[in-house]
This record gives C-alpha cells, structure tokens and sequence, in this order.
C-alpha cells in the first residue's frame, strides 16, 4: 500500500497563509499542491468554518476534504484536519470543559481495521513566564491547566492501542537541542523547567518524538522563527511543532523534514510545515 504523508503547520491566520504576498510568493495553496501531503494538520487557523472554507476554496473544489473547530474567542487559536480522503471519523476536544470549545484539539481516523490512523492537530496554550504581571500571571495558569488535563488524555489515547499521531504546535522546546539560544530562554515561556518535564513524561510514558528519533542528536531541525530581526536567516529558531507517534507506528517512518522557505520573503508564516512520511 502506499505511503501515508502527514505535515503538520501553525498557519498563523488562514486568510493570510492563502494570500499572494508578493510576486515570488503565492502563499499556502501552491505549497499545498505542490507538496501533496495525504493529511495536513492545521493551527491557529484564526477564523470561522465560513471563512476558513472561502479562503480554502481552491484547494476544497480540487477535491480535499476539511474538518475544523473554531475558538469561541474570535480571532484566536482553531486547528483543522484537511485531507485528501475523507476521515472516517472526527472528534473535536478532548473532554475538558474548558478548552474543548477553544479550537485546541481536533482528530480524526484514516483507513480501516489494522491499518486505521488516529491524526490530531493541537494547539498548546503559548503560556508566558510567571511574573507578577496578572496577564502574565493568566496565560501561564492557562497552559498549565491544559497540560495538566492533556496529559492523560494522552496518556489514555497510547494505552488505548491505536495508531496515532498528535501533531502541532506545542508551544514547547523539549530540550536544549531545540532552541538556538537555549541559554537566553530558561525562563521564558515554552522553556520552563515543568513543560521540558511534561514532554519528557509524555516520552517515558511511550509516545515518540518522531523527528528527534529521527535526526538524532543535533540542534533543531527548527520549524519556528520569529518575524522580528534576523532570527530566520541566522536560523535562531524553536522547535517547537512536532509529531508525537505511538510506538508500532513510529516503527513506521520513512522520513521527515520541515520545508523550510528559501528566504525570508518566502515565508507564508512564521512557522515551517513539518512533515512525517510513514510506510502503511
């Protein structure tokens, strides 16, 4: 059977990842077509099914199939699962209250019997330092209350037996070998000692981090670099969108990368696509 090709992008806005930014640029969709992934799992689509779908139209009239949820706070967060066959099953949250509404968490099942998959998209809470700022103060609690209810979700969907893949933006480094300037960011959010520590559990507990099995021991492959400064081109990023396998499918990865434009310019967002190529 063929090859299943899943990439995962934080698109930073749907409406501006589509849109042409300059003459060598066109944006998301070429990309899209270009690259042909089976499944592609998005984040921070930052608007309504309504929009989303006309921003992604071309892409839905050529045949992809899309399953989203939207956060309740408008302009904020969403993820979304398009795909080229249409999933057999979609499952929005993950049975908390609070963020199940949030546009955090979607997945949803591919294939049939022993060969079926179980791809997510996930949005983790960005956080921020815990300071005496109250906005400070709010966002961190945030994150920790999504981690803590997450994590044995997580921990459920690996003893549950199924092929799955949970990808997106983790809003988290989990080492040293994942942010250039490790040492500038041991107190900033997404570097915090208790969220190396919860990825690590996760790790022991038997999820794989695809892309570190991989690789192997070297700094990155990075697949976030923030807009200001030269960040992008002295290649100061995070690594901080990755796929997380179960272990029997883990065993199945052909390759991965991240598609990493060739130039600032070039760029549809601040995040690169990371994509995970497994044997069926």
């Amino acid at each position: 059977m063929p090859s299943l090709k899943i990439t995962s992008i934080n698109v930073n806005g749907i409406r501006a990842a589509v849109k042409q930014r300059n003459e060598n640029n066109p944006g998301m969709l070429p990309w899209l077509a270009r690259q042909a992934p089976d499944v592609v799992l998005l984040q921070e689509i930052r608007a309504d099914e309504k929009t989303a779908r006309k921003a992604l139209a071309p892409a839905l009239d050529d045949g992809w199939h899309l399953a989203m949820t939207a956060s309740s706070q408008a302009g904020r967060a969403g993820v979304g699962i398009l795909s080229r066959t249409e999933p057999s099953d979609v499952r929005i949250g993950y049975g908390d209250d609070e963020f199940d509404t949030l546009g955090r968490y979607i997945e949803a099942d591919f294939g049939d019997g022993e060969q079926q998959v179980t791809a997510a998209s996930v949005y983790v809470p960005s956080g921020a330092a815990l300071t005496d700022e109250k906005k400070d103060v709010e966002k961190y609690e945030e994150k920790l209350r999504f981690m803590t209810s997450f994590g044995p979700y997580l921990d459920t969907l690996l003893q549950s037996g199924r092929h799955a893949v949970v990808a997106g933006d983790w809003n988290i480094a989990p080492d040293e070998r994942d942010i250039k300037n490790w040492k500038g960011n041991l107190k900033n959010s997404g570097f915090l000692p208790h969220e190396r520590e919860w990825v690590a559990a996760r790790l022991a507990g038997g999820w794989v981090d695809v892309a570190r099995e991989h690789h192997g021991d070297v700094a990155g492959p990075y697949a976030w670099w923030s807009w200001r400064g030269k960040a992008f081109d002295n290649d100061a990023g995070w690594r901080i969108d990755y796929h997380l396998a179960t272990p029997a499918l883990a065993q199945r990865v052909e390759k991965t990368w991240v598609d990493r434009a060739d130039a600032y310019d070039l760029r549809w967002s601040d995040h690169a696509p990371v994509t995970v190529v497994f044997s069926r």
